[in-house]
């Protein structure tokens, strides 16, 4: 073997992941193990049971029930203040 020869095989002993990402085959294999981790972790905290979209809908859902909750006072006093205006005019009418 010629000197111009000992480089190349060197250059064919290299991985596939050594060459295009510079990184040893279990050290690429680790690396793409957690990329994978973290992406799926991301997916269920943007889109799973307890993600943000689901505590967005909850929130929402809560100002529409306080909203009601306050109407529904207002229309509990309304009615209230008839009624007693009704039993009031029901004991005068009563000898």
């Amino acid at each position: 073997m010629h000197q111009d020869e000992q480089p190349l095989l060197g250059e064919e002993k290299e991985s596939l992941s050594e060459r295009y990402f510079g990184l040893a085959t279990p050290k690429f294999f680790l690396a793409a193990g957690i990329v994978l981790v973290v992406g799926v972790y991301m997916g269920f905290i943007f889109f799973g049971d307890n993600s943000l979209s689901v505590l967005l809908e909850l929130e929402e859902h809560q100002n529409y029930l306080s909203e009601d909750i306050e109407r529904l006072k207002a229309e509990n006093a309304s009615l209230q203040k008839q009624y007693f205006e009704l039993k009031e005019l029901d004991a005068d009418s009563q000898p």
